[in-house]
């Protein structure tokens, strides 16, 4: 991938993350982080409503040349999600919340939420 195409594709990622960032605002959540990241691995947003912490990927597709966005969120980035939240959990002293994982895709011109999308492993 040259320089350009991978400009092109973080731009339009943060877009979404906008994009899904204001779609959680209007829905009550506030914002604590914005790709927070621990080593490598990072979280596209993390906020809370009420007593529940939410650690949201967001995923996003023009084209269904590969598949639903969804799906790009396999194992091994859950597992890379799942530690990357332990980390934030741990650094924060976080307690007495609940904590959850969503994924919130763009795909065909709609907004998806997948609320508690995966447990943890």
């Amino acid at each position: 991938m040259n320089r350009d195409k991978i400009k092109k594709s973080v731009e339009k990622g943060r877009r979404y993350e906008k994009l899904a960032e204001k779609f959680l605002i209007d829905n009550g959540y506030m914002t604590l982080e914005k790709n927070w990241q621990a080593g490598h691995k990072e979280i596209d947003l993390i906020v809370q409503k009420g007593e529940t912490i939410v650690f949201v990927e967001v995923k996003g597709s023009a084209s269904k040349q590969y598949g639903h966005p969804s799906e790009w969120v396999d194992k091994r980035k859950r597992e890379n999600l799942t530690n990357a939240a332990e980390q934030y959990i741990k650094a924060n002293n976080l307690r007495n919340l609940d904590f959850r994982f969503d994924i919130i895709t763009f795909f065909d011109g709609r907004l998806e939420h997948y609320i508690d999308a995966f447990q943890t492993e």
